[in-house]
């Protein structure tokens, strides 16, 4: 007997993944202006729009990132459920799309849940008297070189495991349709950013950031119905 119902792996990854976006939601959908806060103006190419986190409670910050860290198991799981399906296979090769998605998602975790930090750095640099904002600057930056080292691998890892899936998929000896080749991580957010250009203003002000974990919940929601049980 199955300790968890397959079916419900795929729902939970989809739920995970839907609870992720909102964190997204939370930590990146505002809006801020420079001229509002005049002591973040020297700052601004160092904000590069991070500005816009001075306008949220540290209330919303805090469940921001948290809500995405406490989903991740729940994403590792969907990898896990879409694994499955690559029964047929090169055991190796299926196990490192899992190995490279899992990878990613733990990255992630990380990255998604320092932005706490980065809002709570912008919040002190707006706070703080002109002559203690260096040192909170000197923060900022260090945090954004730790940002741009653990981004790049994460996206490498996704990139890495979305090919790597679709190739797989393609040689007809899975259990997903062949068409599945072409619904992967990586071309849901490429559709998402394409799409995102249609909606009105205020589903693309809403849905800032949360490009990534939209494209995970269409990828789990067809790697659900395709395998279902």
């Amino acid at each position: 007997m199955e300790l968890v119902p397959f079916n419900l792996l795929g729902i939970l990854a989809f739920t995970g993944a839907t609870v992720y976006a909102v964190g997204d939601v939370l930590l990146l959908a505002s809006k801020a202006s420079l001229d509002d806060y005049p002591k973040l103006k020297p700052f601004a190419k160092l904000l590069s729009d991070a500005e816009k986190m001075v306008v949220l409670s540290p209330a919303r910050l805090m469940w921001g990132s948290l809500i995405g860290v406490f989903s991740t198991p729940l994403i590792l799981m969907g990898f896990w459920h879409a694994h499955q399906g690559l029964s047929g296979v090169n055991a190796w090769a299926a196990l490192a799309a899992f190995g490279l998605f899992g990878a990613a998602s733990i990255i992630g975790t990380f990255v998604h849940g320092s932005f706490f930090y980065m809002g709570e750095y912008v919040h002190a640099l707006n706070d703080v008297n002109e002559d203690s904002q260096p040192v909170i600057a000197g923060m900022m930056e260090r945090h954004k070189k730790v940002l741009v080292i653990t981004y790049a691998p994460l996206l490498i890892f996704i990139v890495a495991a979305s090919i790597l899936f679709s190739v797989l998929v393609a040689s007809g000896k899975t259990a997903y349709p062949l068409w599945m080749a072409g619904v992967t991580p990586l071309t849901m957010t490429i559709a998402w950013l394409l799409v995102k250009r249609a909606l009105p203003q205020f589903v693309r002000d809403w849905t800032e950031g949360a490009g990534f974990n939209i494209a995970f919940m269409v990828f789990f929601a067809f790697t659900t119905t395709t395998l279902w049980k």
